[in-house]
């Protein structure tokens, strides 16, 4: 992905491997984790609501950390898969 696609203060949902992942843009800091939500399966890039280093689910109001994918509020109890994302020229590559 182009960084000039993802400007602070953005997500979307990426195919990686084959594997559907949302990347953040929180502010210059780069997140990756799984789509999906943990709880009831709704698409975190599209639904979720990013604030600072929190995403929180927009269909139920789990909410997880960006940077370790734990939960942080119910109704969610398993945390998020996270992946390495890194800035590297005009690209963001994530590590899956």
């Amino acid at each position: 992905m182009k960084l000039a696609d993802l400007p602070a203060g953005t997500k979307k949902a990426a195919f990686v491997s084959g594997k559907k992942i949302m990347v953040v843009n929180a502010d210059g800091h780069f997140f990756a984790m799984d789509d999906t939500c943990s709880h009831a399966g709704c698409g975190l890039a599209e639904e979720g609501f990013v604030d600072g280093e929190t995403i929180t689910c927009g269909c139920h109001g789990s909410q997880f950390d960006l940077s370790t994918g734990n939960v942080l509020a119910p109704p969610a109890t398993v945390a998020m898969k996270i992946y390495h994302a890194k800035a590297e020229g005009d690209s963001l590559l994530v590590e899956v």
